[in-house]
């Protein structure tokens, strides 16, 4: 597996997810990691948050993740589709595959939902790893059936 994860792209959503996510790639053969957070623009209707403060929490997550993995490259994203953008992303730094994890809830439901997770493994340009979590022995996550 070491040559699918020579160059990945870990996208992150928040600080205990780019711990977790880290931690689940750290316990993988792996090669240079490049952490991206996508801060989703409302597309013309106003933003959730301010910029500035979903930047700093963008370097927070970035700083998590580096805590546990080392030497990594960062940055962040601005785009209408979340999906799109990390594979925007992937393209951008030649990604060998984009490395993903369970973000707790029921599987199920996200399945149904269409969540970012769903679109990310059906919609696709390149391999996408998802890792089991760091924290579960199983890698079946509470509220999972």
């Amino acid at each position: 597996m070491a040559d699918l994860l020579d160059r990945v792209v870990l996208p992150v959503a928040s600080e205990e997810d780019a711990e977790g996510s880290a931690r689940a790639l750290a316990g993988q053969e792996y090669g240079e990691v490049v952490v991206v957070n996508v801060i989703e623009k409302a597309g013309g209707a106003p933003d959730k948050a301010g910029v500035e403060q979903r930047e700093l929490a963008a370097e927070e997550m970035f700083a998590a993740a580096g805590e546990v993995l080392g030497d990594i490259e960062t940055e962040i994203y601005y785009g209408t589709d979340v999906v799109e953008t990390i594979f925007e992303a992937a393209t951008d730094h030649d990604a060998t595959a984009v490395v993903v994890t369970p973000r707790g809830g029921n599987r199920i439901v996200q399945l149904i939902t269409g969540d970012v997770a769903l679109r990310l493994i059906t919609e696709n340009d390149r391999p996408v790893v998802v890792l089991p979590d760091a924290d579960s022995e199983t890698g079946v996550t509470d509220g999972d059936g």
